[in-house]
Formats: structure tokens, C-alpha cells, sequence
């Protein structure tokens, strides 16, 4: 059963949800427009502009300035798939000016995909608080021209559409292998998981060291070319953490047993877009591994930014970090983190089953707030790529 029920639920039927339908056909599940700063040094500027913008959110974040290579790309790629993200209605890219991750490029990368965005720098504007009154400014043109532009000439926020669980892509995160997670949230998620490919929707499945720890497996999983994409066979930093060294030493089916049977169709990097693989055609209806690490708040990231509308979280730790972009369930079966901190997880996984889950999160997809929601927790980070500077 739910721990935290919510009352506000809006559904026509059981198994619907109505969502956001924007003028390019996709449906998101909140309707929020992004400030996004291109560089650490805007990231003030970006709450700023935030805060004094209703139905907006920021992202800030600590890259963007001194970064290499690969790294540099990655941040890049990340912020432009953020944008893409169907819960964002619009996107303000705000940066310093003298940045590495340059906002024009940014900004130029999402008006490429049709995305609606607008572009400001600090230095251009005038200063601090010149941004802040453009950015805010260009917020409220956003949300105006979102308003005035929903399909079939209805406005967005008016253009809510009755949608299934086959019409969500869901983000899975597990960030241990404890004994209470493999025994009681593992058989919920695998279940989930089957359900979501089987009725034709998206399951991106964030992760990246219990992979890394069976590469035989994964390549049996995957084949060897995506393979070579997940693991550290490109000369990739290794990082040793804490999951990757449970994962190796309980094996490969402990470390995987939430993926349940449906098929596994490719790997997608950081930061990009599922629709965007190589098996993108496969992808609806089946899991794709993303290439990011189980810390939440950068697997959450990552998982936005393939296109997920929805994060299930899987602690036995009860870590309560949210996004500002995707609604972030909870789900433990841990007895001590259960008692610790009820009001941070939204799921006991001892006393709920798969269509208690399924219901949560088509409740979340309609509009329900997640405890992290509830609490305002928006916590956001990119993972690195290897070493910049």
C-alpha cells in the first residue's frame, strides 16, 4: 500500500492520466518552464530568475567553466537533453558570457529541435540584476506563447490529454543491493518494469556499475557494441563505489534482478535522449540502460535528460533528494529507513504490490506531488565524464 496517499487524483478512469500535449506531439506529465544556466557563474542569476517566475524551475549546477573533451560535451549534451525533457513547456538557457558551455551554443542546440527557447548572459544584459528582470521577462514570454500554442489551437494548460501507462517513459534508479531491496523491491520493479514495455512504454534504467562489474553479461545482455558504450572499455576512468563492489561480489543476476524479463534493447549515453539511439525504434516497449551512475541526484539528471517523465527511486537508504524536472518516487523495503524517515518515501515496499505501484506512479503522472514534491527537494547534479581541470 501507499505510505502517503494523495487525495488530489483527477483521473477519468484507473488507468489514465491526463497530461501536458505539446504542439510537437509529446506529452508531459508537469508543465514547467527551465532556467537553465549554462556555467556555475549564472547559476545564482537562474534561481533568481526562478523564484520570481511562477511554474518555473532552475537547475543549478557547478559545470560549465574550466571543462575538457569529453567532459565538456557531456555537460553540453545534458543541458540540451534537459530541454528536450517532455515536462518542460519552454526553456530560458542563462549564462556568464566567457564560458566554456556557452549559452548561445546551448540555446542554438535546442531551437534546433523545435524546442521553444529564449537566451540571455549576464554580461550582455547589463549585470545581475538586468538578467534577472530579461530572464524573468523571458519566462513569462514562454509561458505566454506556450499558452497561446497548444495542438489543435487549444492552449497548454488547457490541453490536458487522457494518456496510459504505455504513453510514459519511467526512469528506475536502485542505489544499493542490500538484502531488504533485493528481497521486497526487486519483485515490485521487475513487475513494473514488464508492465510499462508490455503496454508499448519506455523504461530507462540508470546504473552504470553493476554493469561494469559483469562485463561478460552485459555484453551477452546488450551485445558487444553497446556493450563497449556502458562499459569502461574506452579507457573511461573506472570509479570504484559502493554498488559496484556489492555488484561484483554477489553476482550479475543480484545486481539486475529488478530489470524483470522484457527486453533489453540498448545503451544510451549521459545525457542522451533515448529516441536518439541506436535502437530507438526498439526502445518503446523495452528497457534501455543508460550510462550514469546510481547516485540519485546524478542518475535523476540523467534520466531527465533520456526523456524520462517519472524517476523510481529504489533506496534502502531513504536518500531524499527530488529534481526540478521529474517527479521522484520512493520506494524502500528497508525496516530502519522506513521508521526513520516515513515522510520522505512514498512507497513501503513490505506492504505494496505492483498494482499498488502502478497506481502511484499513473497518480504522480496526473498530477499527484511525491514526498520530495511535497517538501520542495529539486537537488540536481551532472556526472563528469573523467577529469577535466
Amino acid at each position: 500500500m501507499t505510505r502517503n496517499p494523495h487525495p488530489d487524483r483527477r483521473r477519468v478512469t484507473p488507468d489514465s492520466f491526463a497530461g501536458h500535449r505539446r504542439p510537437d506531439g509529446r506529452l508531459g506529465i508537469r508543465n514547467r518552464v527551465l532556467v537553465l544556466p549554462s556555467v556555475i557563474c549564472s547559476h545564482v542569476v537562474a534561481e533568481e530568475i526562478a523564484a520570481g517566475s511562477p511554474g518555473a524551475v532552475a537547475a543549478p549546477h557547478d559545470h560549465g567553466c574550466g571543462q575538457l573533451g569529453a567532459d565538456a560535451e557531456q555537460t553540453e549534451r545534458t543541458l540540451v537533453g534537459l530541454a528536450g525533457n517532455p515536462n518542460v513547456a519552454g526553456t530560458v538557457v542563462v549564462g556568464l558570457g566567457c564560458e566554456t558551455v556557452r549559452s548561445d551554443v546551448v540555446a542554438a542546440a535546442v531551437e534546433e529541435r523545435g524546442l521553444p527557447v529564449r537566451e540571455l548572459t549576464i554580461q550582455d544584459a547589463g549585470g545581475t540584476d538586468a538578467c534577472v528582470d530579461r530572464g524573468t521577462a523571458a519566462v513569462a514570454d514562454l509561458r505566454e506563447s506556450a499558452a497561446a500554442q497548444g495542438t489543435d489551437g487549444a492552449t497548454a494548460t488547457a490541453d490536458e490529454q487522457t494518456a496510459t501507462l504505455g504513453d510514459l517513459t519511467v526512469g528506475v534508479v536502485v542505489d544499493d543491493l542490500a538484502d531488504s531491496t533485493r528481497r521486497h523491491a526487486y519483485p515490485l520493479v521487475a513487475e513494473l518494469v514488464e508492465r510499462v514495455a508490455s503496454a508499448g512504454g519506455r523504461v530507462v534504467v540508470a546504473g552504470n556499475e553493476r554493469f561494469a562489474a559483469h562485463p561478460e553479461e552485459t555484453r551477452s545482455l546488450v551485445g558487444d557494441a553497446a556493450a563497449d558504450r556502458l562499459l569502461d572499455a574506452a579507457g573511461r576512468p573506472a570509479r570504484a563505489t559502493r554498488v559496484g563492489t556489492e555488484a561484483a561480489a554477489r553476482g550479475f543476476d543480484a545486481a539486475t534482478g529488478f530489470l524483470g524479463n522484457a527486453p533489453v534493447t540498448g545503451v544510451a549515453a549521459y545525457g542522451q535522449r533515448v529516441d536518439e539511439t541506436d535502437a530507438a525504434d526498439a526502445a518503446a516497449g523495452a528497457v534501455t540502460l543508460l550510462d550514469a551512475p546510481s547516485r540519485v541526484e546524478e542518475a535523476a539528471t540523467g534520466l531527465a535528460a533520456a526523456g524520462a517523465h517519472l524517476v523510481l527511486h529504489v533506496t534502502g537508504q531513504g536518500t531524499p533528494a527530488g529534481h526540478p524536472i521529474v517527479p521522484v518516487v520512493k520506494l524502500s523495503g528497508d525496516a530502519d529507513t522506513l521508521a526513520a524517515v516515513p515522510d520522505d518515501i512514498d512507497l513501503d515496499a513490505r506492504e505494496t504490490d505492483a498494482d499498488d505501484l502502478e497506481a502511484y506512479l499513473l497518480a504522480v503522472a496526473d498530477g499527484d506531488r511525491t514526498c520530495a514534491e511535497r517538501h520542495g527537494l529539486t537537488e540536481f547534479a551532472i556526472a563528469r565524464a573523467g577529469p577535466s581541470t
